[in-house]
């Protein structure tokens, strides 16, 4: 039962030294790649960067013990940096004391909510946000988080967390563009694309080692930061106004809880929801993604109690929300992470920089890791997928179009709570009208095919339907109206088979459905069967009295219905 609850008990006593090699490169080759990051993504929720450097510690160490990734890297990521920057925009100013203890309030809101799913096995809640809204809103997200690195990137001012603030207030400021800043922006913009597209082909050709220049170019933040912050240094380029991280306070994590009034905590319940939501959604995509590669499972309900447990260790040690990370967990796949412990060894890496080596990052220039941000980010943007779904259907297309507007017009929890409603009332929509057939026989065979796409074989006295859906609420009025058109239109007609092959359910709505159906088809001298109807659903069908009243059978398969009900019927004596 512990095991169950704290995975790092199935997979500690197996530990062994060539587990810890493996995981500790890892964990080094990590937690250089990843301080760029947790800074940039700190600055990106309005927040001093020492907090990103904060909620890669403690929370990382959380889910080494509590999560079922085996590569899973816990800290902030661009999206729900850009969520809590959203969310905390109308409670305090950016950089003050009341942000910061807002962002911690919203921690603490987001892990005990991911802890409270995990524990009632809520992990199916994620199922509500469809592939569409998805890449949708991830796309819009995309496009916001780029076009609020411009200003850093120029040296201008501008504010907003839609695309119109962002575009209103940058625009104007345009001519008053820092040089050096742009200078620096655009040079490290620049490098990194090339790194990315080029880079690892590029060194190969001269001669290093598949695994070498895959790792060289994926550090080219790292050569970025350290060169453009030696030139800032060197040059004393923040006199000429190249805005740099500044002074980070050394040390660890401090212990505090935030004490604030109940009004802050109920102010920041949906955006904690929220970002609980897309949190769990990004994080258990990746770590099944990467499970699947080396044949291993995660659980996605202990994945919620992880990812709270780590929430819930930043609103206490002064951090941010947390998640688990595209960039930092293909880092530590790659790096050949084995077990969780590379986590840890990153957090303790990340703590030794926090502890005594902050002041190397004093000049490091805002407009780098702007560049780093945005190069990162636009991965995010996908537009074939855009076009495939145009393609394949144009409902959901419509889904994943508004879900991109409202998010970049009315900002991340228009996006979100819109893309969420049209996911269900899209299913609603199309499980209320369920896809149904008439089937026959295919000849001398057993099997039943529409006879609209087959030719089969039918009989007049005899009408085979198939349901394709399972019988609900949404539906069963629906499902009246086609079996009393279908009866309406076929004089002969004497039986009726609902075929249930595809039925899983059948609801207290549906069920009265059936029997309202059972009754109107008896008045008009036209019996009811069922067929091919699944173990659960009959197990509820027996708990009812509908059983008891229908004018017809239950058939095994469709076949003994074909079999037993197209006999030609009797023709009475005269």
């Amino acid at each position: 039962m512990l095991r169950r609850y704290v995975p790092i008990l199935a997979w500690l006593p197996h530990y062994h030294r060539r587990l810890f090699a493996a995981d500790a490169l890892a964990g080094l080759i990590v937690t250089v790649m990843v301080i760029p990051q947790s800074l940039a993504y700190a600055l990106l929720a309005g927040l001093p960067a020492v907090v990103g450097l904060y909620a890669s510690i403690l929370p990382q160490l959380l889910y080494t013990l509590f999560g079922t990734s085996r590569t899973l890297a816990i800290g902030p990521v661009a999206i729900i940096a850009l969520m809590t920057g959203a969310a905390l925009a109308n409670i305090a100013a950016p950089g003050s004391a009341e942000y910061l203890e807002a962002a911690l309030v919203l921690s603490l809101l987001s892990g005990a909510m991911l802890v409270i799913m995990g524990l009632l096995k809520m992990g199916f809640f994620s199922n509500f946000l469809s592939h569409p809204v998805i890449s949708g809103f991830l796309t819009a997200s995309g496009i916001l988080i780029a076009a609020s690195q411009f200003s850093a990137l120029l040296g201008v001012e501008s504010s907003g967390f839609t695309l119109v603030e962002r575009l209103a207030t940058l625009l104007p400021n345009l001519p008053a563009f820092n040089a050096p800043t742009t200078l620096i922006g655009a040079g490290t913009l620049l490098f990194l694309v090339l790194m990315r597209r080029y880079g690892k082909n590029t060194l190969q050709q001269i001669g290093f080692p598949l695994g070498l220049a895959d790792l060289i170019a994926k550090a080219g933040p790292v050569f970025a930061v350290i060169a453009t912050t030696y030139a800032t240094w060197h040059w004393q380029l923040d006199g000429a106004g190249v805005a740099t991280v500044g002074s980070i306070p050394a040390g660890l994590p401090p212990l505090s809880f935030p004490w604030s009034d109940a009004s802050l905590w109920r102010a920041l319940l949906i955006p904690a929801l929220l970002i609980s939501l897309v949190g769990f959604v990004e994080s258990v995509s990746m770590g099944q993604m990467l499970a699947a590669k080396r044949r291993q499972r995660i659980s996605p309900n202990q994945e919620l109690i992880g990812l709270g447990a780590a929430n819930l260790a930043a609103g206490v040690t002064s951090g941010m929300p947390v998640t688990g990370g595209l960039s930092r967990t293909v880092i530590n796949f790659d790096a050949g992470a084995q077990t969780p412990a590379a986590g840890a060894f990153a957090a303790l890496g990340i703590a030794l920089v926090t502890f005594a080596f902050t002041g190397w990052l004093y000049y490091l220039p805002i407009a780098t890791l702007a560049a780093t941000i945005t190069v990162s980010i636009l991965t995010l943007v996908d537009f074939p997928t855009l076009r495939q779904t145009w393609r394949y259907s144009r409902s959901d297309f419509a889904a994943m179009a508004i879900t991109i507007t409202l998010t970049l017009v009315e900002g991340i929890e228009a996006g979100i709570i819109g893309g969420i409603t049209l996911s269900i009332a899209l299913f609603l929509y199309r499980t209320s009208r369920p896809h149904s057939a008439l089937v026959g026989r295919v000849p001398g065979t057993e099997h039943f095919r529409n006879l609209t796409r087959h030719d089969v074989e039918t009989v007049d006295h005899v009408a085979l339907l198939r349901i394709d859906e399972s019988l609900y609420f949404a539906n069963a009025r629906y499902l009246e109206d086609t079996l009393y058109n279908l009866v309406a239109s076929r004089p002969a007609l004497e039986h009726v088979v609902i075929v249930c092959s595809a039925v899983n359910l059948i609801d207290a709505s549906a069920l009265e459905s059936l029997e309202a159906i059972n009754a109107r088809l008896k008045d008009s001298q036209v019996t009811l069967h069922l067929a091919e109807v699944k173990g659960p659903v009959m197990d509820k069908l027996k708990l009812s009295d509908f059983l008891e009243g229908l004018t017809g059978r239950v058939f095994l398969s469709t076949y003994a219905a074909w079999r037993e009900l197209s006999r030609p019927p009797e023709i009475p004596e005269e």
